[in-house]
């Protein structure tokens, strides 16, 4: 019986396109970290560390996009890489020695297998020269592309009203604690779990007001009263991103206005009925790392430093 899947780096194979995609997801979430990492690594002003750090994490995103994409496409075409997964589950073998004839020497059978592993092996250096070409051409456009302009928008927006970005670790999280990072000079003490909850509890409370708004992304039907109970649990229980309909439920809850800018397009304003009160202000990225949506926080700018935004 074949057997078709992918092959883990620890050896263990996934014989379902969901577990290739669950693992891809948490390898993820694991660059995101590294990328942190490696931001708070650059000391503030060193303009030639930034821009090394800057490509570094371009290169590292388009490797990973591009890996990924191709995991993916192996396992649908099921090439070379499910003769290599039943190699290694021990399925190849005795279907191979089954068709050898008496005719067939022992060198032949060798020269057979031989030929077999080494077009393998020029399919595989094949792929990784394509792919290394390809993580080139990405950290190249990277730095030029579509991250960078929206990037550079955006800082420009924000220094005509003397303020730099403030990075929001990239998580799920980011809407609750770019938030949280504004309430804090209002002396505000909040949390990514708190706002989250309170998001939740105003949502389920004025039910009518954000069902109307909540459609299935696969069938574009609308939510089903247990469907947005479901919906309002992941916002208080999980990482699960936020959006429109979050930013309107924290302007109530805060009764603050909610200001969102963003390089493509007009500022948003959310809870204009509370504009008595400063807003509080968050940038909106599509293009932050490539890996999805994001929101960062904002702070005055200073002069001759390095901004926590990549450039």
């Amino acid at each position: 019986m074949a057997t078709h899947g992918s092959s883990t780096m620890d050896g263990e194979v996934e014989v379902s396109e969901d577990a290739i995609i669950q693992r891809q997801k948490k390898e993820r979430k694991e660059l995101l970290a590294h990328i942190q990492k490696l931001k708070h690594a650059v000391p503030k002003g060193d303009k030639k560390k930034k821009k090394e750090m800057a490509e570094q994490v371009a290169a590292l995103e388009a490797e990973i996009t591009q890996r990924h994409e191709t995991e993916l496409e192996e396992f649908k075409t099921h090439g070379a890489k499910v003769e290599e997964v039943i190699d290694k589950l021990g399925l190849l073998g005795s279907g191979d020695q089954g068709e050898t004839t008496p005719a067939q020497t022992d060198l032949e059978v060798k020269q057979k297998k031989a030929s077999k592993a080494q077009k393998r092996r020029e399919k595989k250096a094949n792929q990784s020269r394509e792919r290394e070409e390809r993580i080139k051409e990405q950290a190249t456009e990277s730095l030029t592309g579509a991250r960078h302009t929206e990037t550079r928008t955006i800082k420009s927006l924000l220094q005509k009203r003397g303020l730099q970005i403030h990075e929001i670790y990239s998580d799920g999280n980011c809407l609750y604690n770019a938030i949280t990072h504004q309430l804090v000079p209002r002396g505000v003490q909040s949390s990514n779990e708190i706002l989250r909850k309170q998001t939740a509890d105003f949502m389920r409370g004025h039910e009518d007001d954000f069902l109307p708004f909540l459609t299935k992304l696969d069938t574009g039907d609308p939510y089903s009263p247990d469907e947005f109970q479901n919906y309002c649990n992941d916002i208080a229980s999980t990482s699960a991103w936020g959006g429109h309909l979050e930013l309107r439920a924290l302007s109530h809850v805060l009764r603050l206005p909610l200001e969102v800018i963003q390089a493509e397009g007009p500022a948003i304003l959310v809870g204009e009925e509370y504009s008595d009160n400063s807003p509080v202000i968050l940038t909106y990225h599509r293009h932050a790392f490539g890996l999805g949506e994001h929101y960062n926080s904002v702070k005055e700018k200073q002069p001759d430093t390095q901004e926590d935004g990549f450039s």
